[in-house]
């Protein structure tokens, strides 16, 4: 085999857009010292990040071998593997031509047209099997199309001859680095700051109105800088040289994905602060978005380098089961708003709303009383990431519900040391213990029993029966009782006075569409389903926006006539309204309590 090094790598890729309108990428996938029983290429059925078999395999429209000018034939393995015949002379080089499809808008896949081009490494780079550990080399070309003129290039992999933001080559160690940093292309708008002295980069690509950077990027400074100073509070020291924040700004649309050093968003354009906004203030869209940036930012600590021991490595091809992803994705979005509040870009009022929100919304369904959060994210890969209407009904989300599981282990740990320790110290172990040397060759993944076991050894005492009975058990978690002591005052605010059917209405036109019927509601009693399209009550006409205030004519306890339409036909129904049970659960400081707000206050690093 040859030897390679930076400047002859072993497997180099060049990528282009070369029909922007057809939405295709080229790309040539050199490898120098091809297996010699014939090697075999695979792509990833899945992104780390995103637990559903996504099968990206689907979109290679073409695909072809050769070696020195002449035909190579490939045969299919399976549904995203390709082996290329024997080579006859072993030192000749292998050379691969595909085209890949790329129309999917999100932040998972790639996407490619005449405003820009998208792509993750699991869409577009063919892994080469047994060579996963060689230098990987991309030139990311400039397609060939007068709407591209002007494009840049916006990605964290480390450039090789390529000048920042330009096309040309870019290098990665190996194949799982080469994945774990998408591209952008275009002609983005482009802000820099630097948080501890490490250069961040805020990349929007859509048309954005007055859009205001200055504002935006000394916000993300300040999560920046308390995130890294909650994982290395004596160094300051993140764990990249370099981080790139690009968000895709569309009409409508909110998402994320986390990489080792950038993360990949979509939002809404209307979410994004404006210079022309009359009032300061954050708001709901812009909060919404920041605690998105905040959540992916503390993924660089928490599932990319701190990871579940099923996920070090990853199998790309098969699904990778963990019951752990409470804590990863939980406990993530524990501290995504927690950050906002400590950094000082919210207040406590503001934080206290979000967190009765994500209080609210684990108490709205009983799918909490039939699935464990451990069991949640087991099975993250059959039923969360494939959620059906009946979802409320018999799955628990091990984001929300893992979020209230940190929020009570960080309240107990507190309780129990006295204020001397907290969660702020679990995760600062498990960084220490597992994250801060992962790509350096010194991390591994964590154990569930590792997991529990951390907890008894930081607080001094046993966290056994509390991961019985909340974790891998269904119980609703004490939080007014475990508050309290904090100074902060629970309520539950629900107007059970407000007649409801219990359901969840989805958007189609201006037909009133029941999306999900909560189980035991009056619209379950009165037989009604998910799919049905409501036509009247009493005789009147029901849209999708007259629903709520059709029943507020009426009483808890009333009777209605309901006609709706299951599929083509038309069916009569009898409703015994009830009150209203979607939790409106208020948080505030208790005057007459301590004000010490718990999580609020970060415990002191030792």
């Amino acid at each position: 085999m040859k030897k390679t090094n930076k400047n002859n790598p072993a497997i180099a890729y060049s990528i282009v857009g070369h029909d922007l309108a057809a939405h295709l990428f080229h790309v040539t996938l050199t490898v120098d010292a091809p297996a010699e029983g014939g090697q075999v290429f695979a792509l990833p059925a899945w992104i780390p990040g995103s637990y559903m078999i996504r099968e990206f395999s689907r979109n290679i429209v073409r695909i072809r071998a050769e070696s020195d000018g002449q035909p190579v034939a490939l045969a299919k393995l399976d549904k995203h593997s390709w082996q290329a015949a024997p080579l006859k002379d072993h030192a000749a080089s292998l050379t691969v031509h595909y085209e890949v499809y790329a129309w999917d808008m999100s932040v998972r896949a790639a996407h490619l047209d005449q405003n820009h081009a998208f792509y993750n490494g699991t869409s577009v780079f063919l892994r080469v099997l047994g060579q996963e550990d060689q230098p990987h080399v991309v030139d990311i070309q400039r397609p060939d199309d007068d709407a591209a003129k002007t494009w840049r290039v916006a990605t964290s992999l480390p450039e090789l001859k390529a000048k920042r933001y330009g096309f040309g080559t870019y290098i990665a160690s190996n194949y799982d680095e080469l994945i774990d940093h998408p591209v952008e292309q275009g002609d983005f708008a482009l802000a820099t700051f630097k948080a501890h002295g490490i250069p961040h980069d805020i990349v929007i690509s859509g048309r954005v109105p007055n859009l205001d950077l200055p504002r935006l990027s000394a916000d993300l400074k300040k999560i920046c800088e308390t995130q890294i100073a909650f994982f290395e509070p004596k160094a300051k020291k993140a764990p990249m040289d370099r981080y790139v924040f690009m968000t895709l700004a569309v009409g409508d649309g909110y998402g994320g994905l986390e990489h080792r050093a950038s993360t990949a968003l979509i939002c809404a354009r209307a979410d994004l602060p404006s210079t022309a906004a009359a009032s300061k203030d954050i708001s709901d869209g812009y909060l919404q978005y920041l605690g998105l940036c905040s959540h992916e930012y503390f993924h660089t600590w928490n599932v990319k380098r701190i990871k579940p021991a099923a996920f070090a490595p990853y199998n790309l091809q098969v699904e990778n089961y963990s019951p752990l992803l409470w804590l990863f994705e939980g406990f993530t979005s524990y501290y995504d708003d927690l950050m906002l509040v400590r950094a000082g870009v919210i207040a406590e009022p503001a934080y206290f709303k979000l967190l009765g929100k994500t209080i609210a919304s684990v108490l709205r369904g009983s799918g909490r009383t039939k699935q464990s959060v451990a069991d949640s994210s087991f099975d993250a890969w059959g039923k969360y990431y494939r959620q059906d209407e009946n979802a409320p009904n018999s799955i628990i989300s091990y984001y929300t519900k893992g979020s209230l599981i940190a929020l009570a282990l960080d309240l107990s740990i507190r309780a129990k040391t006295g204020g001397k320790k907290s969660l702020d110290d679990v995760m600062r172990a498990l960084w220490q213990r597992y994250g801060r040397d992962f790509y350096q060759g010194g991390g591994r993944g964590v154990t569930p029993a590792e997991v529990e076991a951390l907890f008894d050894e930081i607080s001094g005492g046993r966290f056994k029966p509390f991961f019985d009975k909340y974790i891998h058990g269904t119980e609703d978690l004490p939080l007014a009782k475990m508050l309290a002591p904090f100074g902060v005052k629970y309520s539950d605010e629900r107007k059970s006075a407000k007649p409801s059917l219990d359901v969840n209405l989805g958007k189609d036109g201006n037909d009133c569409k029941l999306s999900s019927v909560h189980e035991s509601g009056a619209a379950h009693q009165a037989g009604l389903s998910a799919g049905d399209i409501l036509m009247a009550v009493d005789g009147l006409r029901v849209t999708g926006a007259n629903l709520e205030t059709l029943l507020s004519r009426y009483g808890v306890g009333s009777e209605i006539e309901i006609h709706a339409f299951r599929r083509d036909e038309l069916m009569t129904f009898t409703a015994t309204l009830q009150g209203d049970r979607v939790p409106g659960i208020s948080l505030s400081l208790d005057p007459a309590g301590k004000k010490s707000a718990g999580p609020l206050r970060p415990s002191a690093a030792r």
